[in-house]
This record gives C-alpha cells, sequence and structure tokens, in this order.
C-alpha cells in the first residue's frame, strides 16, 4: 500500500463522487427537460377516455406479466425485474452503503446479511450475463443493438463484479478492489445521462405518453 493508492481513494470518496453525482444529477434533469421541451402536437378532438388516467394505466400495464405477451417480452421482464431487484437490494442495504446513504441524509436503515447481499449481487450478475447472451444469440435483437447496448451492458455489470471483489478480495489487497469498485461506479453514474442508460428518467415518461396519446382514441397501448 503507498500513500497514492490512499490519496486516490479519498479523491474518489470525496470530489470524485461529488462530481459525478453533479452530472449525474444535472445530466438526467437536461434529459427530462429536453424530452418534455419536443412537446405534442395539439389534438382537438375530445377525448374519448380520461387521458391522464390513460396513460398511468399504460405504465402499469406495460410493467406487468399480460396474455399474449411473447417470449421475448416474458424474457425480458424476468431478466430486467430480477437484475433490477438485486441491485437495489444491494445498493440500499448493504451495510458499506447505507453508512455512505447515513453520512448524506444524516440517517440510515437496517442493513441485511452479508449472505443475502452476496446472493442478490450474484443474482444480478447472472441475469445480466443472460441479457447478454440473449442479445448475441437472438437473431432480432442482435439487429438492432449497436456499441451503446454492449458499452451500457458493461458500465452497468463493472460496479457490481468489482463491488462483489471488494468484499471478497481475490489476490488482491482491500484498497485496490474499493478504488476499482468507486471509479467504476462514478464512471457510471457519469456515463448514465450520455448514453442509452438514460432510459431511466425517461421510460415511465414515454409510457404514460404513449398511453395518454392512445386514451384520446379510446384504445389501450
Amino acid at each position: 500500500m503507498t500513500m497514492s493508492d490512499l490519496e486516490l481513494l479519498a479523491w474518489l470518496r470525496g470530489p470524485g463522487l461529488q462530481w459525478s453525482l453533479i452530472i449525474f444529477i444535472a445530466g438526467l434533469i437536461f434529459r427530462v427537460a429536453e424530452n418534455l421541451a419536443l412537446g405534442r402536437t395539439p389534438d382537438l378532438a375530445t377525448p374519448r377516455s380520461p387521458v391522464f388516467a390513460a396513460g398511468l394505466a399504460t405504465v402499469w400495464r406495460r410493467s406487468l406479466f399480460h396474455p399474449g405477451m411473447s417470449y421475448r417480452g416474458y424474457f425480458t421482464l424476468i431478466a430486467g425485474y430480477t437484475f433490477h431487484l438485486g441491485l437495489l437490494i444491494t445498493l440500499f442495504f448493504l451495510s458499506q452503503h447505507i453508512v455512505m446513504f447515513r453520512a448524506i441524509l444524516g440517517f440510515g436503515w437496517p442493513a441485511l446479511p452479508p449472505s443475502i447481499i452476496d446472493f442478490c449481487t450474484l443474482l444480478s450478475i447472472a441475469a445480466l450475463i443472460t441479457i447478454l447472451i440473449h442479445r448475441i444469440t437472438d437473431p432480432v435483437v442482435r439487429s438492432i443493438s449497436d456499441y451503446q447496448d454492449y458499452l451500457a451492458w458493461l458500465l452497468t455489470l463493472l460496479p457490481l463484479a468489482t463491488g462483489f471483489l471488494a468484499m471478497h478480495p481475490l489476490g488482491m489487497a482491500y484498497i485496490q478492489a474499493l478504488t476499482l469498485h468507486l471509479m467504476s461506479v462514478e464512471v457510471l453514474l457519469i456515463a448514465i445521462p450520455f448514453t442509452k442508460l438514460s432510459h431511466m428518467a425517461s421510460i415511465f415518461i414515454s409510457r404514460w405518453y404513449n398511453g395518454a396519446l392512445a386514451g384520446v382514441r379510446g384504445v389501450k397501448a
């Protein structure tokens, strides 16, 4: 361990994290504002159903399984929910993360046992690997994928993989593993607003918009 290792770790925990969060938040706000600024052509027809409620109904329907869903649709929902559930549990219930949230928010909450966190992390990683295999092997999905899809996959995987490595260092010093984890997290935060990962800020808005538009015509989206 050298002083430079500690200095880099201290910078990542301080200014590095602060700037990445600023870019992340400002970037997502810009993305949302950009989408809202696009607007839509005024529809002078009398809505055939409540527009706002129709939009909410579409958000709800597209978040659930429904009859007639294709194999690809089932796979997307199952793999997506598995990944996101494992990620959120790891993010909010790992004891070290809770310490960070307590420092920022002024309060914390109980942590889950390390064994459960490990399971959720590995579950998320497994879901991501499954998604990648599906993207490569499915002709339709492969044909509409570009470099951003694979970049987003890698940027999402690295924080989970390096986080697991930091908790279970394999031939690597803890300081080095933690440094890699923080670097991957901050690169992800900075990249989100400028890649396809920005869908996290627009997916529900776009679903609501499509549902509201369909509601004007009296159909389901």
